[in-house]
């Protein structure tokens, strides 16, 4: 449902979310943060002692705790994905930072931010990070895959809080460099974010006089991971998770994508011009093949089977943009092939799979999306990296050299994974949220929300299918069925672009999780990203293994396509 455009008006968001949580009969009921608001805002600023963290830690200290005004809409003319261009209004609320000291002195803290508003839902969502993290995470922007026109989740009275999970990038150091500190990378792989969660529910007891009574957490890309982190290693912290196009199989991912750099190197690299001819390839051979010509490869599967890169071979003595040589066909079979461990993995993983089909040619500054930004770069990859190489390249064979080699120089075309096989199952067991016992989630009455984009070149989408049907094999389908969903957005890049994207997954989950109401009928918007963001093109949200099959009307609306097998 569309929200009004009144809601957008700095302070009015504040009462739209008051109104919200009156009219809950069913979950947590509204509470104010005090009669001086102020007041109740500076009287957070004391420690929070290590014995409310439940890992050890040093104390949490509030750097700051100020009552933030009410603040607009802001729309930027551009930005790395459509969602990061919009800053949304706030409504007035309690803005809190501050760190938790290491144990290890030559550590760095946990940085943190907790937003709390004047009036309280009763619910709390922790947001997740991207990238190699490093950058405080506010908790104040759209909540992954959310509808532009949606207010935010503090908007609608949740606290609300994210943290740099315990390192801050410095300028002139690779964003990886912080691996070489054993305490930062464990804050890395999981122990910031259950740190950072344990502050802010003693600040919310402190602000309200009680503990949230449901908490969600919602993460993209390594956020992602973090949020199937939460849900492996603390079953018991959250009610509701939702992870967006996470990096499962994280060790599996910086080796294969290592991997698929180097064979871009010399005659393997794809010049621009030659992305955007496999592109056109791809989607003159499969786009209409689920009935509408419509430049999504709705059926990314059966497109794998359908396209094959030779096709594009060039003639024996000619060469240019309008074909590929052997190394360039090779390189594209690579990307599309699975990486085998040759050394144990955790929880038993041995494949990475290969990456899928659909938005190849996606421009790269227009999104971080396509083969010109992850894979291919727009220029010919270099040792070390460039800013112009792609960013797989850039973050695998930075992974490599700093948390499994643990050499910066390493030239990583010579890495052999046989030579690091004790340090990489270390690692594997810290990073890779491959655990497929989801018992102790469940049990608590847990709701697990997955979302992949299947034209997605950061990871793999498959790699959430197989991590799906290893909790179904594990579990069982009807066990599984009671608290897990995984569905997948053809077409869609890692961060949202060249398809419907946009769909409001919090209040999916926060149904499941309080009305015992399970996901049905969502549909994905594509929307033009300046108010009051019409919505130009919808599809159904379907459950994997299912996709969205045209069945006749109009084109840019859902009801004209069914979930198919």
């Amino acid at each position: 449902m569309a929200i009004p455009k009144t809601l957008f008006r700095g302070g009015a968001m504040l009462a739209s979310a008051v109104l919200l949580a009156a009219c809950s009969t069913t979950g947590p009921q509204s509470l104010p943060l005090g009669a001086n608001p102020a007041a109740a805002c500076g009287a957070l600023a004391a420690p929070v002692a290590p014995a409310a963290i439940g890992l050890p830690s040093g104390a949490a200290t509030i750097d700051s705790a100020t009552l933030v005004p009410a603040s607009a809409l802001a729309v930027a003319e551009r930005g790395p994905s459509p969602a990061s261009r919009i800053t949304p209004p706030k409504p007035a609320h309690c803005k809190v930072l501050g760190r938790i000291a290491p144990l290890d002195p030559s550590a760095p803290p946990i940085l943190f931010q907790v937003n709390l508003p004047l009036a309280w839902n009763g619910r709390s969502v922790q947001y997740g990070g991207g990238g190699f993290n490093g950058v405080l995470i506010t908790g104040l922007s759209l909540v992954p895959a959310g509808r532009f026109d949606q207010p935010t989740p503090l908007a609608q009275g949740y606290v609300t809080y994210g943290t740099d999970s315990g390192h801050q990038n410095v300028a002139g150091q690779p964003p990886q460099a912080f691996a070489l500190n054993d305490e930062a990378l464990v804050n890395f792989a999981h122990a910031s974010y259950k740190k950072v969660r344990d502050v802010a529910v003693a600040l919310m007891q402190r602000a309200y006089g009680q503990a949230p009574q449901k908490l969600y957490f919602v993460g993209s890309s390594e956020g992602g991971r973090e949020a199937l982190t939460m849900a492996q290693r603390y079953p018991q912290d959250f009610d509701g998770i939702f992870s967006r196009v996470p990096v499962i199989n994280w060790t599996g991912l910086q080796h294969a994508g290592t991997r698929n750099g180097i064979a871009t190197f010399g005659e393997g690299w794809l010049r621009p011009a030659q992305v955007q001819l496999v592109h056109n390839a791809v989607l003159a051979s499969c786009d209409a093949a689920d009935g509408a010509a419509d430049r999504i490869v709705s059926n990314p599967v059966a497109c794998l089977q359908r396209f094959d890169p030779a096709s594009l071979r060039c003639a024996a003595g000619t060469s240019g943009d309008n074909c590929l040589n052997d190394a360039q066909v090779q390189a594209v079979r690579t990307l599309r092939s699975p990486w085998r461990s040759p050394v144990p993995l955790a929880n038993g993983v041995a494949v990475y799979p290969g990456w899928g089909i659909g938005g190849e040619g996606t421009p790269a500054f227009a999104s971080m999306g396509g083969w010109n930004a992850w894979w291919t770069g727009t220029a010919a990859p270099t040792v070390p990296p460039q800013p112009s190489n792609g960013i797989a390249w850039f973050y695998g064979s930075g992974a490599l050299q700093y948390f499994y080699a643990r050499n910066p120089t390493l030239d990583v075309r010579n890495y052999r994974a046989e030579d690091f096989a004790a340090r990489i199952a270390t690692v594997s067991q810290l990073m890779d949220s491959t655990n497929p016992d989801l018992g102790a989630f469940a049990a608590r009455g847990g709701k697990l929300l997955m979302l992949e984009h299947m034209a997605d070149y950061a990871q793999s989408p498959f790699a959430g299918v197989l991590y799906y049907e290893s909790v179904v094999a594990r579990m069982g389908r009807d066990n599984t069925d009671r608290f897990m969903r995984l569905y997948t957005a053809p077409g869609v890049d890692h961060v949202g672009s060249g398809a419907p994207a946009n769909v409001d997954m919090l209040g999916a989950l926060a149904d499941w999780v309080e009305r015992g109401r399970a996901p049905a009928g969502l549909q994905l918007a594509e929307q033009e990203v300046q108010p009051p963001f019409r919505i130009v093109r919808a599809r159904p949200l379907c459950e994997w293994p299912l996709w969205p099959r045209f069945t006749g009307g109009d084109v840019s609306q859902a009801a004209s396509f069914q979930c198919s097998r």
